[in-house]
C-alpha cells in the first residue's frame, strides 16, 4: 500500500494517474490532495493530472526512469541494506574535498562506475567526494545545474538505489559524501512546477528568470519543499554535507531566511542521527555572515567556498588579468586571500563597479570555514573553451601546495591532481530543437562580446563536446602526469601527519613575497613552503636557516639564506 500526496493549492480537481487506470484525489488540508492506493508499492508508476491536465511528474517525484517528462516512480528508500553502521560522519572543515562530475568522471558516467575509483580516492588522501547535482534533468549529458525532478537521481547515473549504493561504499572505504543542490532555480525543459502552484514569483528575479518563491503568498509549502528535500538526502542516502548553489540567488525577505531555516532544520537532524551534518555554501557576497551562526544573525552555513583565493592564485600563475581577474595577479593580493580571506572585503570590485563584501574578524573566524582550490567546475567549465588552466607541472605542484598546506578547506577538481589534458566543457542534451539551438547560439554569442569566433565555441550539444571532458584514466601512469600525482600524494600524506598543517587558525600563516612577483614563501608553524614563480634557476630567501628538505617538486637545493629551486620550483622546509 501507498499513499500518494500533492500540493496543488488552487486546484478544482486532480487525478491519480496510474499505468492502468485514473483515481480521484481527496483534497485535505492546505492545498493538498490525497489517495491511498492498496495496490500501489515500490516501483509503481504514477502521474498527477491537474484540472484536466496531461499527466505530469510529481513535484516530490523519487524517480524518474523515463526522463523528466515521464511517470514517476515509487521508491521505497527503506528497501536497501546499508552496511555503513560503524559510519560516526566527518566534520568537514578542514578536510579534503574532491569534486566530481558523475557524467565524465568515467567514460561510462555512473554512479557505479565512479565507486569502482573509491580506493584510488582514499589512498590519494581525500576524506570528501564531492558530487555535482544528480536530480534529474533533461537528457543523458549535462553539468546538472538544469534539474528539474529535485527529488529524483538522475536516471543515466543510475537512479536512486544505485546512489545509495555509492553513498555505502564511500562510507565503507572511509570517505564522507558532498551532493551538490541547486535550490535557486530550475531547468527550463521538464520543469511543470507552475501547474500545481506558486512555486515561482516575480517579486524577485534572477538570472534564469523569475525566482524561487521563498517570500510570497504560498512560500511556507515551498520553503518546506526545498527543505524536505535537503533533510531526505541526509536521512534516505546518508548524505554528510550539501553543497548549495549560488545561495545569493536565494532572494528571500522573510523575517527568516531559507538558509537559517535549513540551517536549524539540519542541525537538529544532525543530533537525531547523531551524525555531522554540513552545509556548504556557494556565495558571491563576499559576507562572512554566511558561515556567522544563526543565533548571532549569520546564515549558519558550515563553510562557503572562497572564490577570491582562486582568482589571486589562478592570476598569479597564468598571469590572466581579463574579466573578473582584472583586480588579482599581484602577489601582495594573494597573500591578503591567504591570510585574510577575500580581496573584496569591503573594497572596490573593478569587475563589479562598487564596493564589495565585508571583512573576516580573525578573532571570531577559522579558516576551516572556508573552501579553497586552483580549479573548480565552475572556473574550468565556464571559459569558453573549457581549459583547464595552461600551467607547467612545476606550477601545477605550486597551486597544489599553497592550496593544501593553506589554513583553510581544501579542495580539488577531478584530474588536477595529475594534471589532466582533458578539458571540462559545457555540454547538454535537449531534444527541443527550439531550446538546443538557443542554448548553443546563446553561448557563442557570450563569448564573441569577449573576442572568441564563434565558430571556435564547443557546441554543447554535440556528444563530442561531453566526450572530450571524459577523463583519460591513462594519463597517471604517464609522464609528467605521474609526477605531478606523486607530488599531490606526497602533499595530502604531509598535512594529514602534520598539526602545523591543520591549524585553521587565520593568524597561524604568514607569507612573504617579493613585489615583482618572483617568489613567495608561506610560513606554517615550523615549516616553509618556498615557490619559485619565475621560469629560471633562483634562490628563495627565507626568513631562518632551514634545518632539512622537506620535499621538493623537480629538485631543491639548501643554502645559507635559502632554498635554490629550479623553474617554478616549489619546497616544503622545515626551519
Amino acid at each position: 500500500m501507498h499513499t500518494f500526496r500533492v500540493w496543488v493549492p488552487e486546484a478544482t480537481n486532480v487525478d491519480l494517474v496510474l499505468r492502468d487506470g485514473v483515481l480521484p484525489m481527496l483534497s485535505i488540508d492546505d492545498g493538498w490532495w490525497e489517495r491511498r492506493v492498496v495496490e500501489a508499492h515500490h516501483g509503481t508508476d504514477y502521474a498527477y493530472s491537474v484540472d484536466g491536465s496531461d499527466p505530469l511528474p510529481d513535484p516530490r517525484s523519487p524517480w524518474q526512469p523515463d526522463g523528466v517528462h515521464g511517470f514517476s516512480r515509487v521508491f521505497d528508500a527503506d528497501r536497501f541494506e546499508w552496511s555503513d553502521d560503524s559510519w560516526t560522519g566527518r566534520n568537514v572543515r578542514g578536510a579534503v574535498f574532491y569534486e566530481l562530475h558523475l557524467g565524465t568522471f568515467t567514460l561510462e558516467g555512473t554512479l557505479d562506475a565512479a565507486a569502482e575509483h573509491l580506493d584510488y580516492l582514499a589512498v590519494l588522501g581525500v576524506e570528501v567526494v564531492s558530487l555535482l547535482p544528480v536530480a534529474a534533468f533533461p537528457g543523458v549529458r549535462g553539468w546538472g545545474y538544469d534539474g528539474v525532478d529535485l527529488y529524483a537521481v538522475h536516471a543515466p547515473y543510475g537512479g536512486p538505489e544505485a546512489l545509495q549504493r555509492f553513498v555505502d561504499r564511500c562510507h565503507v572505504a572511509g570517505l564522507a559524501v558532498c551532493l551538490d543542490v541547486v535550490y535557486n532555480h530550475l531547468g527550463p525543459s521538464g520543469n511543470y512546477l507552475a501547474s500545481f502552484g506558486p512555486y515561482f514569483t516575480t517579486r524577485h528575479s534572477t538570472p534564469w528568470g523569475p525566482a524561487v518563491n521563498l517570500d510570497d503568498t504560498g512560500s511556507p509549502e515551498v520553503r518546506r519543499w526545498i527543505c524536505d528535500n535537503a533533510l531526505r538526502w541526509f536521512q534516505d542516502f546518508h548524505i554528510d554535507v550539501l553543497r548549495l548553489d549560488a545561495v545569493h540567488a536565494l532572494v528571500d525577505d522573510s523575517p527568516t531566511h531559507l538558509l537559517q531555516q535549513l540551517s536549524t532544520e539540519t542541525a537538529a537532524l544532525s543530533k537525531e542521527v547523531g551524525r555531522p551534518l554540513g552545509l556548504v555554501a556557494e556565495s558571491d557576497l563576499n559576507d562572512p555572515r554566511t558561515v556567522e551562526p544563526v543565533s548571532q544573525g549569520g546564515m549558519g552555513m558550515t563553510a562557503q567556498w572562497s572564490d577570491d583565493f582562486h582568482h589571486a592564485l589562478h592570476a598569479l600563475l597564468t598571469g590572466e588579468r581579463f574579466g573578473y581577474y582584472v583586480d588579482f595577479g599581484d602577489p601582495a593580493v594573494f597573500a591578503k586571500t591567504l591570510t585574510r580571506v577575500f580581496l573584496h572585503d569591503g573594497e572596490y570590485s573593478t569587475f563589479r563597479g562598487k564596493d564589495w563584501g565585508r571583512p573576516v574578524d580573525r578573532r571570531t573566524h577559522r579558516g576551516g570555514e572556508f573552501l579553497v582550490y586552483t580549479s573548480n567546475h565552475d572556473q574550468v567549465g565556464n571559459r569558453a573553451l573549457g581549459d583547464r588552466p595552461a600551467l607547467t607541472p612545476g606550477q601545477l605542484a605550486i597551486g597544489a601546495a599553497l592550496v593544501l598546506t593553506s589554513p583553510y578547506t581544501p579542495m580539488l577538481f577531478m584530474g588536477e591532481e595529475w594534471g589532466a589534458s582533458t578539458p571540462w566543457r559545457f555540454f547538454t542534451d535537449f531534444t527541443e530543437p527550439a531550446l538546443a539551438d538557443a542554448v548553443r547560439t546563446g553561448r557563442r554569442r557570450e563569448f564573441a562580446e569577449f573576442g572568441w569566433d564563434a565558430d571556435e565555441i564547443p557546441d554543447p550539444q554535440d556528444p563530442q563536446t561531453w566526450r572530450s571532458s571524459v577523463l583519460d584514466w591513462s594519463e597517471p601512469d604517464e609522464a609528467p602526469h605521474r609526477d605531478v600525482l606523486a607530488w599531490y600524494r606526497h602533499l595530502l600524506t604531509f598535512r594529514a601527519r602534520m598539526p602545523e598543517l591543520r591549524d585553521d587558525r587565520l593568524e597561524s600563516v604568514g607569507i612573504a613575497f617579493d613585489p615583482a612577483g618572483a617568489w613567495l614563501v608561506v610560513t606554517r608553524g615550523s615549516l616553509r613552503v618556498a615557490a619559485n614563480l619565475t621560469a629560471s634557476d633562483a634562490v628563495v630567501p627565507v626568513d631562518a636557516i632551514p634545518e632539512y628538505l622537506v620535499m621538493s617538486f623537480a629538485g631543491a637545493e639548501l643554502t645559507d639564506d635559502g632554498v635554490r629551486l629550479p623553474a617554478h620550483g616549489v619546497a616544503i622546509l622545515a626551519v
